[in-house]
């Protein structure tokens, strides 16, 4: 169970997640390859090399080249793609693509977190595009994204600002000072080595089914090592649907895990 918040008055408390292989089980950015393909953006070549780049990821995490070989291909694939098509796109397939992939614990968490009066962050090196759209949907209160640079509506291929590695932690640390959140007393989650530094920047980290060089670490350092296993749609969770305002999608998610916990009750009654 989670403290609960300082005291009124006190500097706030955050918590800080990684989105692919911690919320979610894939990767965000190569899971939508297929609704890019639908929808014109690339060809079945480049569905193809994304299947096998998504494999890769998940059968051995990402170190440092293999996350500077995804973004140069991410960029390269990007590149003259026009901005309003990949909104539509990763609108109108969102739920159908990513409902899935986000892990039960996860959600529970969330829900957790904002119980406890936190902000939740979620962190991630894929694109804006795709990420807020998954913050809004997953109740999160601010979203740190790698941007991409657009000029006439369309991708560059140029990154503005790369949210990876030591870049995440100026990141949160940016917003701790905007947003009055005290590190020491924030909570952070990821499954992979090249997010010690984000987790090394909080009070609480915690490495969620991580790889073999974060799990070193984690026994190391005595971080609590978390297992994410179970899709949200596996366990009878249908998601959290995306309101007009960010209070519905707050309480929506806090809604759907109470759901959860009754349907649990009701099985084992």
């Amino acid at each position: 169970m989670l403290g609960p918040m300082a005291h009124p008055g006190m500097a706030r408390s955050a918590a800080f997640f990684d989105l692919d292989k911690t919320i979610l089980a894939r990767s965000s950015t190569l899971a939508f390859s297929r609704p890019f393909y639908a929808g014109g953006l690339i060809n079945r070549r480049t569905v193809l090399r994304s299947a096998y780049a998504q494999f890769v990821y998940l059968l051995g995490g990402a170190d440092h080249d293999q996350m500077e070989r995804m973004r140069e291909y991410i960029s390269a694939m990007c590149t003259g793609w026009d901005v309003a098509t990949v909104k539509a796109i990763v609108a109108d397939t969102l739920d159908h693509i990513v409902r899935p992939m986000i892990h039960t614990e996860a959600v529970e968490l969330i829900a957790e977190h904002h119980a406890a009066g936190r902000d939740v962050v979620i962190v991630s090196s894929s694109g804006a595009e795709v990420v807020e759209p998954i913050g809004a949907m997953l109740g999160a209160d601010k979203v740190i994204a790698t941007r991409m640079v657009v000029a006439d509506g369309k991708y560059t291929g140029e990154i503005a600002d790369y949210a990876y590695g030591p870049n995440k932690v100026t990141a949160i640390e940016a917003l701790a000072a905007a947003e009055g959140y005290d590190l020491r007393t924030s909570y952070g989650y990821s499954d992979s080595i090249t997010d010690e530094p984000l987790l090394a920047a909080v009070g609480h980290p915690f490495a969620v089914n991580p790889d073999k060089a974060l799990r070193r670490i984690a026994v190391e350092r005595g971080w609590p090592v978390l297992e994410f296993a179970e899709p949200v749609e596996r366990a009878g969770f249908h998601g959290v649907r995306r309101p007009a305002v960010a209070a519905g999608v707050v309480a929506a998610v806090a809604a759907g895990a109470l759901l959860l916990a009754s349907r649990k009750r009701s099985r084992s009654a």
